[in-house]
């Protein structure tokens, strides 16, 4: 005991050390699902709670089955990699029920903004606006940009 004499406090600390980890040690295994970890730092069952998630989205090729015109329009422009339902949202009630289930056609103040509004983050070449000041007021931006082929100016009916 000459060793640790007028070492107490350490002996202390390591203490409270050695119970913080118990601690640890006893709370990471009532809060970690057993599951975890087995495919990297994810919990296994993750996948199958995904798999019992309703589907949403119909997909790209889905929606050019029906809208070919759009695909072939699409396919030219610079938005041909931007799935459909990135900008019209979750459709797989409208491919499953066509006439029932009617998409709303996206609000371009709130739906164009998302990847065109000025940001520096943004590579500069990337087609960006400020909103505030472009076009001035409220118009739609289908007004004067046709978003399934951007760089061509809307049909005048």
């Amino acid at each position: 005991m000459r060793l640790l004499e007028g070492r107490a406090h350490l002996v202390r600390v390591a203490g409270l050390f050695a119970a913080g980890l118990v601690v640890f040690v006893v709370i990471r295994a009532l809060l970690v699902p057993a599951d975890f970890g087995v495919y990297g730092h994810y919990r296994a069952g993750a996948l199958d709670d995904a798999r019992k998630l309703p589907v949403v989205h119909a997909g790209q090729a889905t929606c050019a089955e029906c809208h070919t015109d759009i695909a072939e329009l699409r396919a030219k422009g610079r938005h041909a990699r931007i799935g459909c339902e990135s900008c019209h949202g979750a459709q797989v009630r409208h491919a499953k029920a066509p006439d029932e289930a009617k998409p709303e056609r996206p609000n371009g103040r709130t739906t164009c903004v998302n990847c065109h509004a000025a940001n520096v983050a943004r590579p500069a070449k990337h087609p960006q606006v400020d909103v505030a000041e472009h076009p001035g007021d409220d118009t739609a931006c289908i007004a004067c940009h046709v978003p399934h082929q951007p760089g061509t100016a809307p049909e005048v009916k």
